[in-house]
């Protein structure tokens, strides 16, 4: 890079061209706009374009009469740091991810009976491909018959807990807008859906219902094996149906 030429006019401190002037070799001049920075823009522009720079060496004119001055930059682009894909193979199966929603209106709290006896929130598990707030959608519509858009689902976090050899991932959702009157759907394993008083919630919830609503409401008189509750939003935001 010129850093001063031959008149011993320096460099400038900005990314501005200027005219210099070029002898040719069969003779005459040829006057062109030039960039001629200090090393630390010439540094610090190459450092914006990925490369490292690793050294500035000092090249003067030889002759006497000539102030020409010159830097030369060695800089290189870092090697990028790649990521190996997953395997097609899929793996055994170490964990289940599911969702449950909370729905709470002027009557209470939705909860549904389960063919085997316990009353839970609706939810279920995450189909491929689904975020968590489409899945809580299409549980809500295919368990109740209410439907709901994800914008007006907020998460509150994330349960674990394990049965046996399986991490079950859990995650809490509070829906805060929803259509329709909850009624039990065909083929569906949970029906009988009814809203409970806070205060007076039934027995024998299903558990991750219960891990769900206590990490919503802390103080809920609810009893329930533990879970490590990660939270995401806060679950004291304020609802409406």
């Amino acid at each position: 890079m010129l850093h001063t030429n031959s008149a011993g006019d320096g460099p400038t401190p900005t990314v501005t061209p200027r005219p210099e002037t070029l002898r040719l070799a069969g003779g005459g001049d040829l006057t062109v706009h030039m960039w001629v920075l200090t090393p630390e823009v010439w540094k610090a522009l190459l450092v914006q374009y990925g490369l490292r720079v690793q050294g500035i060496t000092v090249l003067d004119a030889p002759q006497e009469n000539n102030r020409a001055s010159y830097r030369l930059f060695q800089a290189h682009r870092p090697e990028r740091i790649t990521a190996r894909p997953r395997t097609a193979k899929p793996p055994v199966a170490r964990a289940a991810a599911g969702v449950g929603a909370v729905l709470l209106g002027p009557q209470g709290l939705l909860l549904g009976r389960h063919r085997l006896g316990t009353r839970e929130l609706p939810g279920g598990t995450v189909e491929p491909g689904e975020s968590l707030q489409e899945t809580v959608v299409r549980e809500l519509a295919e368990e109740t018959g209410l439907y709901a858009d994800p914008t007006d689902v907020r998460l509150l976090g994330m349960l674990l807990d394990r049965v046996d050899d399986i991490v079950r991932i859990t995650f809490g959702a509070l829906v805060t807008r929803w259509r329709g009157e909850p009624a039990d759907q065909p083929g569906e394993s949970v029906g009988d859906w009814r809203w409970w008083p806070l205060d007076a919630l039934p027995p024998d919830l299903f558990e991750c219902s219960a891990h769900i609503l206590t990490a919503w409401r802390p103080d809920l008189p609810i009893d329930h094996a533990p879970a490590r509750f990660t939270p995401i939003t806060d679950p004291h935001t304020p609802t409406t149906s």
